[in-house]
């Protein structure tokens, strides 16, 4: 019978046939090493996202976030444990505004928040308790085509999701008549053929050469049959027009409002994302060549995912599954954190350009500009009643 001397342990009996071929790896490594990217590299992410910010004039004020540092917590685990406090770290940033009129740059250092830390076993203490951050299995950020039967004409028809890393989801559907429409962030159906126009093709004729090697079956025009749902829509400003009015339920002021707002919706990186592996997903699975650090939609994304829907349509291409565990990954607790984190700094904008409009160029200084609360309200709102927060 084989022994073997096991570390803090004395003599243990193996009953094994085989003796033992792979060592048991370290299971909390992928905690421990999730939560020091965080820390290295995806909180400066993110201060980099929302980095400079500016007046609501764009010709005033610049604030700009240089550096930040997690300093030594000021008490040790079993502390915490003991009385009932939260093991953290105290978290500061640089903070540089810069006034345009005179040129002048002001400089400090402020106290973001007290943030939790991870132990090496791979939990926090929060308020004397210890919890763990579970992993979340998601889909990946990209595009996932699948066929639907049509209740009425018992076809398959085809639909397609847009999934972005943080920004509004599309949804594309074909109808029975042949016309393939789009969702933005679930508000009302647009003709994908008036999205395109409004990007810039908007002639027919350009909108049939975009398609002509995709949407040939003799039974069925897709393209002419969208073209022909919104008569009225025949050029980009038409087109701007009609998306500005089914996004935002009222007329467009001008046509410069209605460009913003297609451009804020989908293609500014900093409130559309697909993030860099959506965009790698992307590329691989139509077959683009966008580089991999641009993380925001193109048009070239959208005429391709159409030429797609058209080609499912038609039997030339076969749908996804999107059941398949290579259209999933677990988000662990790094990227967690930082995706609630996003939420509070983009929270924390908003209240430092409302304070820039209020605060003259004299007295704003990044003390007087920048109000913690909406940050410590995240953090805590994720660690205290987030269901991936468990005991």
């Amino acid at each position: 019978m084989a022994i073997s001397v096991m570390p803090k342990h004395d003599l243990v009996k193996s009953f094994a046939k085989l003796p033992e071929a792979v060592e048991i790896p370290d299971l909390i490594e992928v905690q421990l090493s999730s939560f020091r990217w965080f820390q290295e590299e995806g909180f400066r992410e993110l201060l980099e996202e929302i980095s400079p910010i500016q007046d609501h004039t764009n010709t005033r004020l610049d604030l700009h976030f240089v550096d930040y540092e997690f300093r030594e917590p000021q008490h040790s685990v079993a502390e915490c444990l003991e009385r009932g406090m939260t093991y953290s770290s105290p978290l500061y940033i640089t903070v540089q505004l810069v006034v345009k009129e005179t040129g002048e740059i002001k400089q400090q250092e402020l106290f973001l928040s007290d943030f939790p830390l991870m132990t090496n076993k791979g939990t926090f203490i929060i308020s004397g308790t210890e919890r763990v951050v579970v992993n979340q299995l998601t889909r990946f950020p990209g595009v996932y085509f699948t066929l639907e039967r049509d209740p009425t004409s018992g076809r398959e028809l085809a639909f397609a999701k847009l999934v972005a890393e943080h920004g509004a989801w599309l949804n594309f559907e074909t109808s029975s008549r042949d016309v393939i429409s789009v969702k933005v962030r679930g508000k009302r159906k647009i003709a994908v053929t008036t999205l395109l126009r409004a990007m810039g093709f908007d002639s027919d004729d350009t909108l049939f050469a975009l398609f002509q090697d995709a949407d040939d079956s003799p039974d069925h025009a897709f393209i002419r049959s969208t073209i022909e749902r919104d008569p009225l829509v025949r050029n980009k400003a038409t087109a701007l027009a009609d998306v500005y009015r089914k996004l935002s339920s009222g007329e467009a002021p001008s046509l410069d409002s209605a460009r913003s707002l297609l451009n804020n919706f989908l293609f500014n990186p900093r409130r559309y994302s697909l993030g860099r592996v959506g965009r790698y997903k992307l590329n691989k699975k139509l077959g683009l060549n966008i580089p991999w650090d641009y993380t925001g939609l193109t048009p070239e994304d959208l005429v391709q995912i159409v030429r797609r829907i058209i080609l499912i349509n038609n039997d030339r291409e076969v749908p996804d599954d999107i059941d398949h565990l290579g259209n999933r990954r677990a988000q662990a607790v790094g990227f967690l954190i930082q995706k609630q984190l996003r939420i509070g700094l983009l929270r924390l904008e908003r209240a430092i350009k409302e304070r820039m409009s209020i605060l003259g160029p004299e007295l704003a200084t990044p003390a007087a500009l920048i109000n913690i609360r909406p940050v410590v309200a995240a953090i805590r709102e994720f660690f205290g009643r987030s269901q991936l927060s468990q005991f």
